[in-house]
């Protein structure tokens, strides 16, 4: 990788890294990769009302125990709805175990006809690749971006395995930060509150 990247270099190089770890993970490894919360991240929950997750697609970074402690403490969850690159993302209320249907992109999501749209004060972002200013890189369809400019308020983490770290990611005017990342190994924040 050069010194200056472009994301659709990094895209390709960090899923092929991306893959292997996961393909090379200890079945019990796996298992326990973001099982709990840490502090940080449960203080974060605690003060949400809606907590906005995904359903991993191919090696992301699994946020399901993340999205079952949030119902655990009460908390509503939400999930990405998309219907095409052109039209932004919603966040739909959604409930574990809850019926989905296929969506763009390889997406599992609640049906809009009988879930109803819901404003995240928490999103638990899927992400390519990060870096220490916590930077990312999606997939490209600038869904994310778009949806934390609609909810400035919302606070925004990362969840991905520490493999997906880069050195350095490009950012665009249009791109967003996050406020934390969490991988398997750390809990990694910008200085706002509790992220």
């Amino acid at each position: 990788m050069s010194d200056f990247p472009t994301k659709p270099g990094l895209r390709r190089d960090v899923r092929a890294r991306r893959d292997g770890f996961v393909a090379g993970l200890d079945p019990r490894a796996a298992a326990l990769a973001f099982s709990t919360p840490p502090g940080p991240l449960r203080g974060l929950i605690d003060a949400a009302t809606t907590v906005a997750a995904y359903l991993p697609i191919a090696s992301e970074a699994d946020p399901a125990a993340l999205i079952a402690f949030a119902v655990d403490q009460g908390r509503q969850v939400a999930l990405p709805f998309v219907e095409s690159r052109a039209v932004p993302l919603r966040f739909l209320a959604w409930t574990p175990g809850a019926p989905l249907i296929d969506g763009p992109f390889g997406l599992r999501q609640p049906d809009r006809a009988t879930a109803g749209e819901v404003a995240p004060d928490l999103i638990l972002v899927p992400l390519v690749a990060f870096d220490r200013r916590l930077h990312r890189v999606g997939q490209g369809g600038g869904h994310y971006d778009r949806a934390f400019a609609r909810y400035p308020d919302a606070i925004r983490v990362g969840v991905a395995w520490s493999i997906q770290e880069v050195p350095f990611v490009p950012e665009e005017p249009w791109d967003i930060a996050l406020d934390a990342v969490l991988t398997e190994r750390e809990w990694i924040a910008r200085d706002r509150g509790d992220a």
